[in-house]
């Protein structure tokens, strides 16, 4: 089918813009989406509704089936999701989720101790974005519920951490993927006073989103910095309220997606090993195959094994699923020792697999109508904002701004990387060569603030299934950080595109730091005594 080109056309918003708006004033995020994907739909085929309805159909088939194979990338995602529920549903039938609460009450002495738990393990799980979420919330989640800390703090605290650190990291599946879009940078512009790894280095301190979003989380954590929202999920956590999934279930009905977790039998033989053993054992499988997958591609095209190398090349998605696989295997065993029936840890797997529905749902939603938003150029469209006739020391803040915006109607930080990463290049090549590494900086750091920001995006939503809270509640809970940690980020791209100076871009983003936590502080009229 022949599909209208809006590269040139304001129309090319109207989906993510009508999905994204639904999405907030109806709390719906299926319904929401489901209304961007027809609307695109609608407008692709030239208002033809079979056309329409045509290419809903490839669409949706697109997400499970490509070039007439399984989609390999999606379905592992999926293939990931569905292992990691079951192996979290046996780790609270083991007993283990129960131990490793009660030893970590025992002791975390406080509601700021499991904030802080949280915030430092996502930090340390750094490998995958994804991974970092669901595995992190299944770790936090029965200590800060011990806590009274909201579902929509931890979602936050997840979502926070994960891009942040994977964007800063090269050894991971967010450093190795920008790396080889930099690499082709360099080489197009015949830039060789270093490599595509020397580069990606001196980017990292120059991401003064990532950096400082991950600062407010601790601040955050540390001070208590409730506002707007957040102040009345933290109210209602203080009071026992919560932490029952009924808002989730309410949200994902439509999905046919109910959380069982409470349903399953803990045992009280569980220890702490029970839960640490097969989670560890996961984040080492993944890591091992994602080398090994990695190194096979090195092998494949003759070149010597090498650490970076083998990231850079690797396959995530196959990682994640052997990973996955291991640590289900391991808390099949805790369960097997403890000799418990054979029908209750059956009737396990499936409620942990059942628990993935509703996110999985929303996920082939949002793959969805990211084929639609790349159907309709909506990038193309946006970056076309970025040309013009601009004084060269504004581009970075510009690049920036655009790229969140970018990020945030099409719900992908990589989408947005692979399009404005090389006009970037080129627009610091035909004005500042200078500017290269800043322009770069920018694209990467506003890239994943609308990641943050969109209810769209699948970073996002698998944060909310991390940490079981309502979809719509972390998104709007999150905002106002978000937004905040935008704004130091838009001073510190000022102050670097004025003075080319990385010393005094991240003095001035240190001192809009504290004071934008000074005035968050404010903010936060929140009288508790729990942290």
């Amino acid at each position: 089918m022949n599909l209208i080109d809006f590269a040139t056309s304001p129309l090319s918003l109207l989906p993510p813009v009508v999905a994204l708006s639904l999405a907030i004033l109806t709390r719906r995020v299926l319904l929401s989406l489901g209304a961007g994907i027809v609307l695109g739909a609608v407008l692709l085929a030239d208002y033809s509704v079979g056309g329409a309805a045509g290419y809903v159909k490839n669409t949706v088939f697109g997400v499970f089936i490509e070039d007439g194979a399984l989609n390999a990338g999606n379905m592992s995602i999926i293939g990931f999701l569905l292992l990691l529920g079951m192996m979290t549903a046996l780790l609270t039938l083991s007993g283990g989720t129960r131990a490793f609460a009660d030893w970590a009450q025992s002791r975390i002495k406080s509601k700021r101790g499991a904030k802080l738990l949280a915030a430092f393990l996502g930090i340390f799980i750094f490998i995958d974005d994804y991974f970092n979420s669901l595995a992190v919330g299944a770790i936090s989640r029965p200590v800060t519920d011990r806590f009274y800390v909201s579902r929509a703090k931890l979602a936050y605290i997840l979502d926070s951490t994960a891009a942040p650190m994977c964007v800063v990291m090269p050894a991971s599946s967010w450093g190795a993927y920008i790396m080889t879009i930099i690499s082709g940078i360099l080489v197009s512009h015949g830039i060789t006073e270093y490599s595509a790894l020397g580069a990606y280095m001196r980017l990292v301190p120059m991401n003064f989103y990532a950096i400082f979003a991950l600062l407010m989380v601790f601040a955050v954590s540390w001070f208590g910095l409730n506002v707007g929202k957040m102040r009345e999920h933290e109210i209602a956590a203080s009071q026992g309220r919560g932490f029952d999934d009924e808002k989730q279930t309410d949200e994902l009905e439509e999905a046919r997606s109910l959380d069982e977790e409470l349903d399953i039998r803990e045992s009280d033989k569980g220890r702490v090993l029970d839960l640490i053993l097969p989670i560890v054992l996961l984040i080492v499988a993944t890591v091992a195959s994602m080398l090994y997958t990695g190194g096979q591609v090195l092998a494949e095209s003759g070149k010597p094994f090498a650490l970076l190398g083998a990231f850079e090349n690797t396959n995530v998605g196959i990682s994640l699923i052997y990973g996955g696989s291991v640590g289900l295997i391991v808390a099949l065993i805790t369960v097997i020792r403890q000799r418990l029936p054979a029908a209750e840890v059956l009737r396990t797997l499936v409620i942990g697999a059942k628990s993935m529905f509703g996110a999985i749902l929303i996920l082939v939603f949002a793959w969805s109508i990211g084929t639609v938003i790349g159907d309709m150029k909506t990038g193309s469209y946006l970056s076309t904002m970025a040309q013009g006739n601009v004084d060269p020391h504004w581009l970075p803040v510009i690049l920036f701004l655009l790229s969140g915006v970018m990020a945030f109607a099409t719900g992908s930080s990589w989408g947005t990387f692979g399009i404005m990463l090389p006009i970037a290049g080129d627009m610091a090549g035909s004005t500042d060569i200078a500017l290269m590494l800043p322009m770069l900086s920018a694209v990467l750091a506003g890239s994943v603030f609308g990641d943050h920001c969109s209810p769209i995006s699948d970073t996002t939503i698998l944060s909310s299934t991390g940490a079981r809270c309502c979809h719509i509640d972390h998104v709007t809970t999150q905002l106002p950080y978000a937004l905040s940690v935008a704004l130091i980020s838009c001073i510190g791209f000022i102050v670097l595109g004025m003075t080319d100076s990385l010393l005094f871009s991240l003095a001035a983003c240190s001192a809009a730091f504290v004071i934008v936590c000074f005035i968050l502080n404010s903010l936060s009229k929140a009288k508790m005594t729990t942290n």
